[in-house]
C-alpha cells in the first residue's frame, strides 16, 4: 500500500506550463532587452552578464552537489537570476561584482532558505540591494564609453531636461538592461501574449506610480515629466519582470492589486523623497516582506469559519 503513496509538498496542482518551460519564455522575452543592452553599451555588456549568469549557475550546481540534492539547475530559474541581475547592473562594474551578486543571490536569498519556491525576496533584486548597499559608489557609477553624463533621473531630478525619446528608445546612460523601454515592454508583450504573467501587478503599479507623481512630484498632470520617469530607470523592468515572480507575488487576485498599488507608491516615495532618483529595487524588496501579510488580509475565508457560501 505503502508503495502507492508519494508524499510531496506543494504545490499539488498539475499543468503543462513547467518551470523549466516558463523560465525559458522568460529568457526569450528577455533577450530583446539583453541584446539591446549589448548593442548600447558594448562587448563589456556581453561579458557582465556571461560572467554574473555563471555564477548563479555555478553557485546552485556547487551547492547541491555538496549537499547531496538534486541538481535543479535545469530548470533555468539559477539563469533567468543570473540575467535578471546582469540587467540591473551598470556596465562599469568589475567583473568581480557579478560574481559576488550572483554567488549572493542564489546561496544566501534562494538555496538557503530552501531553494526555488522558498525564497522570501526576489533574488536577483535582493542581489542588487546588497550590492549597492556594499559597493555603492561602484554601483551608482554609470559612466561608460558610450555615455559620461548622469542618467536620466538624476538629470531630472536635478532640474535639468532630458528626452524622453531615447529614454523610450534607450540611447541613454543606465544600468544594461533598463535603458530601452520599448525592448522591454516588447518582452512583457510576449509574457502576456503567452499568459505567464497578467496585468494585474505591473498595471496597477504603473498607474499608481503615476498617480503618486503627479500628486506629490512638483509638475502636477506634465505629460513630459510623467513620461521621462515611466520610461527612466528600471520601472518597466522591475514592474513586469520582478514584481510579477511567482515565489514572491501574493497569490490572491486582491493582494495582487494591493502588492502594485504599494510598489507604486514606495517608488514614488523613493524618487521624490528619498536621496536616489530611482527606488524600484527597495520598493520591490519591501513589498515582498508584506506579501505573507498582505495574502493573510485578503485570503478568502473557508465557509463555515466566516465566509460565504459561493
Amino acid at each position: 500500500m505503502s508503495g502507492l503513496m508519494k508524499v510531496s509538498s506543494n504545490p499539488h496542482i498539475r499543468d503543462k506550463a513547467s518551470t523549466d518551460k516558463i523560465m525559458g519564455a522568460v529568457i526569450v522575452a528577455l533577450l530583446p532587452t539583453t541584446l539591446f543592452g549589448i548593442w548600447n553599451f558594448g562587448i563589456r555588456a556581453a561579458l557582465i552578464i556571461a560572467v554574473t549568469v555563471a555564477s548563479t549557475v555555478l553557485t546552485e550546481l556547487i551547492y547541491e552537489k555538496l549537499m547531496k540534492k538534486e541538481v535543479t539547475i535545469w530548470d533555468l530559474s539559477a539563469v533567468v537570476t543570473g540575467l535578471l541581475l546582469a540587467l540591473n547592473l551598470p556596465v562599469s562594474v568589475p567583473w568581480w561584482i557579478g560574481v559576488i551578486g550572483g554567488v549572493f543571490a542564489i546561496l544566501v536569498v534562494k538555496m538557503l532558505f530552501g531553494g526555488l519556491g522558498q525564497n522570501f525576496m526576489n533574488p536577483a533584486l535582493g542581489a542588487r540591494c546588497f550590492l549597492l548597499i556594499s559597493f555603492a559608489s561602484i554601483m551608482t557609477d554609470f559612466s561608460c564609453d558610450a555615455y559620461t553624463g548622469a542618467t536620466p533621473l538624476a538629470s531630472l531630478r536635478a532640474g535639468e531636461s532630458v528626452n524622453v525619446l531615447d529614454m523610450v528608445i534607450g540611447r541613454e546612460a543606465g544600468t544594461i538592461g533598463e535603458t530601452s523601454m520599448l525592448c522591454i515592454v516588447l518582452g512583457a508583450c510576449l509574457l502576456i501574449w503567452l499568459e505567464i504573467i497578467d496585468l494585474r501587478i505591473p498595471g496597477t503599479y504603473i498607474v499608481s506610480f503615476v498617480i503618486f507623481m503627479a500628486l506629490f512630484g512638483g509638475h502636477g498632470l506634465d505629460r513630459y515629466y510623467l513620461s521621462a520617469q515611466l520610461a527612466g530607470g528600471g520601472l518597466m523592468l522591475g514592474a513586469f519582470f520582478m514584481a510579477t515572480d511567482y515565489v514572491t507575488r501574493p497569490v490572491t487576485k486582491k493582494g495582487q492589486y494591493l502588492y502594485g498599488i504599494f510598489l507604486g507608491v514606495m517608488t514614488g516615495i523613493f524618487r521624490v523623497f528619498g536621496a536616489s532618483a530611482e527606488g524600484v529595487s527597495y520598493a520591490i524588496i519591501l513589498g515582498n516582506l508584506l506579501v505573507p501579510l498582505i495574502e493573510r488580509a485578503t485570503l478568502p475565508k473557508a465557509f463555515g469559519k466566516g465566509g460565504e457560501r459561493s
